[in-house]
This record gives C-alpha cells, structure tokens and sequence, in this order.
C-alpha cells in the first residue's frame, strides 16, 4: 500500500516527539550544568570558599597584635616597636582599621568596636582642618582616606564620638573624606604630571606615592563621596603613560623599568579604574601572573598587599596559586607575639601582612572585583 495505516502513523509521531523530548531534556541539562559551573565559579569569586585555617590563625593573631599595641589616642605607630601615638601615622592607622574590617568584624557592635572608632577619631583629630591633609606624606594621606572609605557608611558616626567630650576636630567620616579628596585634587591640580608625591606641594611625581592616593580616591568614589571625573582620568592618564605595552613600569619621569611592585600596583589601579581594556594592561597581566612564585624585594609587606589585590583583579586561578604559597609563607613569618616585623614598624608590617590575606574573606568593598 502506499500510504501508512493511522496506526503507524500515531506510532511515528509518538516516537518523533519521545525524540524530541529527550532532545530538548538534553539541551536543558547541558545548558544547566553549564549554567551552575558558571554559578560556581561566579560564586567562589565573588564570596569565596571556607577560609583555610592558616589565614584564620594568622589573622587572628595579628588582630589581638594590634588590639595590645593600639596607643592612647587610638592610632599606631611607625616605630620599629610598633608603639607610641598614632599622630603623623594616619597611613599606618587607616590600614589597621582594614585590618579589623577585612574579616568581617562589625564596626558598630563586635568585638573590636572601640579599637576601630578609637582609630577613625585618630585620624580625624590629626587631619588638618584647613587643607585636608592626614599626616604625615601623601603615602599616609592615600591610605588613611582608603581606610576611612571604606569603614564610611558601615560605622554610625554618633557612635564614633560617644562619651568623647572633646569637642576638637569632632567631624563626621563623610566630613573628614570630603576634605580629604579635596586635599588630593588641590595638590593633583598643582601637580605637572597630574599625580602626586611625598608633599602636597610636590611639583613632580611617582607611581608608588600616586597608587596610594588614587586607591584612597576610588574607594572614596565608590563610598558615594564625590570625586571629580577629570582628577581621576588625570591619574589613570598617568599610569598608562608610565607603563609601556609590555608591561615595565616607570617610577618617575618616563615609563619602562621599575620594580614588581610598580607592575602590582598599575595593574590594580587600572582594573578598579575600568581600564582594563587599554593594551599597557594586557602587558600588566603577563607581568605579574608570571610572578606568582617571585620572592619579593626589599619591600615585601608592600609587594604582597598590591600582589593579592592585582593578581585576583587580573586572573583568578592565578591569585588562588599566590595565595596558598603566601599564606604558608606568613604563617612561617609571623612572630610569636602575632606581629610581622618590618623596616617600618610592627603595626606597618602586621596590617600589610594581614590585608595580604583578606581577599580570602571578600568583605572590603575595594576588594570586590
């Protein structure tokens, strides 16, 4: 016959959608795994796995370490002892609160409440009313409006001056980082190259000081503090033109040569400042991937802290190989005391070694990527 019977007519039909059924499951299912692999990975990026206990341990230590060493007036020193008054040390200070933050302890009402609003109206007390300036380089100026970028918002400023009857310098943090913007765009404006050096009425610039100061300004952007667009296109102009394509880094002058922690910290300026389409970046990312096992100079604590943030900005999978060999590394370098010497004083080394490790915590909003 030439036709098919109805019979064999629903019986093709049947097996043609039971095909068709497991077709679309199938489609379903790899678009799923890929869907949840993609999940995964964003998720582990973004929040992270369980902290490995070596960081736990190291952290902890370091936390009780500052919490002995904190001065009288709240802040730390850049002693080699690592006491004394935290005045002319705003830099020191605004990295010992990132220290506590990093981890997830709450401003307001944890553990470490007081050391942390001790620190925030050191800072503020040492501030210059006038011109803004946190003491005592532009090195401190750049960390210490990082450190109060980042606890602004998240710490009640009533509860920063509470029971305080000085009424000195009694400004809030968005006051203090209002004015401290202000301080890095007046001398900015001042400034040849459009960066920054050692003093607020530097003429000439380096890559160093000007990653301290354009890290304070983009944490403070991304506080909700208003930052003039033209000061930070001016800063990152500057970083593109000190880095060639390859990826060397000037310090001063003219791009080329330099140090890996030149290349850490370009690399990390140019990502939080969205220019990682620019070629000199592309250059960067070869540069420090290819040192994940480099032994660091005679500025260690400092290399690690721009490392760990440049290489997870840059590649993931490589920033989870630098950080196992660095968590192994400062578990060994740790003092018994819970500190982390350094040419620049304990609380220096302890809170550099420490915000080394903080990106396994993922709680600082500079850190998110």
């Amino acid at each position: 016959m030439g036709h098919s019977s109805p019979l064999n007519w629903i019986h093709s039909l049947i097996l043609n959608a039971r095909w068709l059924c497991m077709g679309l499951l199938t489609v379903a299912f790899i678009i799923g795994v890929n869907q949840r692999a993609v999940c995964a990975q964003d998720t582990e990026l973004r929040f992270g796995e369980d902290v490995p206990p070596e960081v736990e341990e190291v952290y902890q230590r370091g936390l009780n370490w500052l919490v002995e060493n904190q001065a009288e007036d709240g802040g730390w020193s850049g002693s080699r002892t690592g006491r004394g008054g935290g005045v002319g040390n705003s830099g020191i200070t605004g990295m010992c609160i990132m220290a506590f933050l990093a981890s997830g302890e709450d401003p307001n009402f944890g553990k470490y409440h007081k050391n942390i609003c001790a620190a925030v109206r050191s800072i503020i007390r040492g501030q210059d009313q006038k011109t803004g300036f946190l003491p005592n380089s532009m090195y401190h100026h750049g960390f210490a409006m990082l450190g109060l970028s980042e606890v602004y918002g998240v710490l009640d400023d009533d509860l920063v001056w509470q029971g305080e009857a000085d009424a000195k310098n009694k400004r809030t943090i968005g006051e203090a980082l209002e004015l401290a913007v202000r301080c890095a765009t007046t001398s900015q404006k001042n400034n040849q190259w459009g960066a920054w050096r050692y003093s607020p009425q530097a003429n000439d610039a380096d890559t160093s000081v000007s990653g301290a100061v354009l890290m304070g300004l983009l944490a403070a952007r991304n506080a909700g503090i208003k930052v003039p667009d033209d000061a930070m296109d001016k800063a990152l102009e500057y970083f593109q033109k000190m880095t060639t394509k390859q990826g060397s880094v000037g310090y001063s002058g003219i791009g080329g040569g330099g140090s890996k922690n030149l290349q850490a910290i370009s690399a990390l300026v140019l990502s939080i400042g969205h220019r990682k389409d620019v070629a000199q970046y592309e250059g960067l990312t070869k540069q420090v991937t290819g040192s994940i096992e480099y032994p660091g100079n005679s500025y260690p604590f400092y290399f690690r802290y721009y490392m760990a943030q440049a290489l997870f900005q840059a590649d993931f999978d490589s920033w989870k190989k630098w950080n196992r060999l660095t968590m192994r590394q400062l578990k060994d370098q740790q003092s018994d005391d819970g500190s982390f010497k350094s040419g620049h004083g304990e609380a220096y080394g302890t809170a550099m070694s420490m915000l080394a490790l903080a990106l396994n915590y993922r709680f600082l909003p500079i850190y998110e990527r």
